[in-house]
This record gives C-alpha cells, sequence and structure tokens, in this order.
C-alpha cells in the first residue's frame, strides 16, 4: 500500500495535537522554568539527552517531538506545492509553515518569560498551526473522496452507455 500526501498530512496533524497536548503538560508542570530562563539552553547543554530531572526530561522531550512535527510541516508544506492541484490545500499548509518560526520564537519567550501571556500567545500560535494542518488534511481527504467518486461514476457511464447500445457493460456484484 502506498502512503500519499493525505496521509503525511494527517500524520502531521496528529503530531501537531501530540505536541500541544505535551506543551500543555511541560507549561502545567513549570519545566520550562527548570531550564533557569535559558533557551536554546537548558542545564547549560544545547542538546540535554541525560537531563538532571523530570522537569527537565519534559522540556526537552518536548522541545524534539516539536523539531520532529516541524520538520513534518515543513515536508507537507512541500508536498501539497509539488502534488496537490488545489489551492486551498496548498495555501491551508503554507499557513501553518508560515507560523511555524513565530511559534518557535514564542515558545522561546515561554522559558525567558514565564507567565500566561506568554503561555497564551503560544498556545493561539500552536492552535493556528493545527487548525491550517487539520484544513489541509479535510481537504486531501475530500480531494481522495471526489477523485474516487468521480472515478466511479464515470466506470457506472461508461456501463451504462455500452448497455445502451445493446452490449453488457461492466458486470457490477
Amino acid at each position: 500500500m502506498r502512503l500519499g500526501f493525505r496521509h503525511l498530512a494527517a500524520t502531521t496533524m496528529g503530531m501537531t495535537f501530540s505536541l500541544i497536548l505535551l506543551g500543555v503538560y511541560t507549561g502545567a508542570i513549570g519545566a520550562g522554568l527548570s531550564c533557569a530562563a535559558r533557551w536554546p539552553l537548558c542545564n547549560g547543554a544545547v542538546f540535554g539527552l541525560f537531563p538532571a530531572d523530570w522537569p527537565s526530561f519534559v522540556e526537552w522531550f518536548h522541545r524534539f517531538v516539536a523539531m520532529i512535527t516541524g520538520f513534518m510541516i515543513i515536508g507537507t508544506t512541500y508536498a501539497a506545492w509539488k502534488r496537490q492541484p488545489r489551492t486551498d490545500i496548498r495555501w491551508a499548509s503554507t499557513v501553518a509553515l508560515v507560523v511555524l518560526p513565530v511559534q518557535v520564537l514564542l515558545g522561546a519567550n515561554t522559558i525567558w518569560f514565564y507567565g500566561p501571556v506568554a503561555q497564551v500567545l503560544h498556545h493561539t500560535a500552536a492552535l493556528t498551526i493545527f487548525a491550517a494542518m487539520t484544513a489541509t488534511t479535510a481537504w486531501a481527504f475530500q480531494s481522495a473522496t471526489t477523485a474516487t467518486e468521480a472515478a466511479t461514476d464515470a466506470d457506472t457511464d461508461a456501463g451504462a452507455d455500452a448497455s445502451a447500445d445493446g452490449s453488457s457493460g461492466p458486470v457490477r456484484l
């Protein structure tokens, strides 16, 4: 089975949603505070592969999942512009891509200035990306469904035309 664009979009949307949930947990336990207002560093390391405590691990894991999700958003947008004829799919994925660097800076802002405003802005950008990826995915599946229905209708019409002239049309079970 060949996985196509709609599966990439759905996986990216799922990763984005999972990242939002992880971000809520990260903020709830104050994991960003474990980095002592140093971003991109945390506990003096660029890559905290062996963090000192649970909050540091959660913060680094959130960053790691965010990096993977970011690359998936880039890939989804590239694939949309390369392979999708529908402009709504292209532009929805582009919205997610454009908001992505803003989201990264807002994430850094939650480390530097931990507070309600920083958290709200960070989550607003996350939900904007999620909404854009949801639209991308929904429209990609809609396109696939529409294409399948069009092919089925074409087969049915061909069968009806063949039957009209006295020949036997395609057999449907």
